[in-house]
């Protein structure tokens, strides 16, 4: 496993929330779901996205667009264009006064939207995958993304927007499975395609995972976490000495390499604990601690809370108080 499938094994779809939207103008959306990703990818039209407190963004047929949570955000014909439909958490949609729409707006299997036979304007279809479980392994995969990373429709050769639109439709057995596999696939192409663009600031582990020595050390670590790792073994499995190794992955990565293992093993931890089987004991041998209290006491370092407090309550237990403020639009 790779560095970006390592971050990206948080963030795999279960499940996952996808839709086809068939809009005629005048029509804006206000997201307001908290989900910590989605995956907007037009298929005819243009769209327009205004991510909070950062300009608005077009977006034209082929494109896909990346979209970090839990801030709202509105999608829209036009940025002039006031919010008239509200998205909530669980994917509730309502108008501004909170009368539902559900019925209204519905098109058939995973279709919606406001467009009706006889409409004059032609209508932009997109399709939306929302990833709508917060998992603590996607963290440091969320906090190197912006607010929006575009991947326009001529920096890439992608099949699967147009798979994903002629699956999205269908009602066939296992096609809740189908999605969630071709939205992964999207997702996975489309952050490849966004981090490898030289005008992007990739994070330092994505640009670290092509280096002979320090690539190979970050794939040992994320396989391999429950090992007792030190800087002697990893230097003995790259190949250099450990000055030079300790060196090199530090200045490429931007921590020394026993801070980025115990940072993986605790963000490793937080994602296990969320499975309804799992113990303190069975998640400490997973990630390389010799006993619940141990990754007890480096957990609660880390987030403030115990691990039993965190499968409580998942990565809201660290979090501040929301903000409850009124958001029409965002910023």
């Amino acid at each position: 496993m790779d560095v970006l499938a390592g971050m990206l094994d948080g963030p795999r779809a279960r499940g996952a929330f996808a839709i086809r939207s068939v809009m005629s103008p005048p029509w804006s959306m206000l997201i307001r779901d908290q989900a910590p990703l989605t995956v907007v990818a037009v298929v005819h039209g243009e769209v327009w996205v205004l991510p909070r407190d950062t300009p608005a963004v077009r977006l034209r047929a082929g494109d896909v667009a990346v979209a970090r949570g839990p801030d709202p955000y509105v999608v829209a014909d036009d940025p002039a264009t006031p919010p008239r439909i509200v998205i909530h958490p669980g994917q509730v949609c309502t108008t501004l006064s909170g009368a539902s729409l559900a019925a209204q707006m519905d098109l058939g299997v995973r279709t919606w939207g406001n467009q009706r036979d006889g409409a004059t304007a032609p209508p932009t279809t997109m399709l939306t995958g929302t990833y709508q479980q917060h998992s603590e392994v996607s963290r440091r995969l969320l906090d190197a993304l912006p607010a929006l990373a575009v991947i326009r429709a001529d920096d890439w050769d992608c099949p699967l927007v147009p798979m994903l639109a002629q699956e999205i439709g269908r009602d066939d057995p296992g096609q809740a499975a189908v999605l969630d596999r071709l939205l992964d696939l999207l997702l996975v192409t489309a952050l490849r395609a966004w981090f490898a663009r030289p005008d992007t600031d990739a994070p330092p582990w994505w640009r670290a995972n092509g280096d002979p020595v320090v690539g190979h050390a970050l794939r040992l670590l994320h396989n391999h976490p429950e090992r007792p790792w030190t800087i002697a073994t990893l230097a003995a499995a790259t190949g250099v000495s450990r000055a030079s190794f300790a060196r090199r992955f530090a200045s490429l990565v931007g921590e020394p390499p026993i801070a980025f293992l115990t940072g993986w093993r605790l963000t490793l931890a937080a994602d296990l604990l969320q499975e309804p089987a799992a113990t303190v004991g069975a998640v400490a041998r997973q990630v390389g601690y010799g006993s619940p209290f141990a990754l007890s006491t480096a957990f609660r370092r880390r987030y403030g809370v115990s691990p039993q407090q965190y499968r409580a309550h998942g990565d809201r237990a660290d979090q501040p108080p929301s903000d409850d403020r009124p958001a029409d639009a965002p910023g």
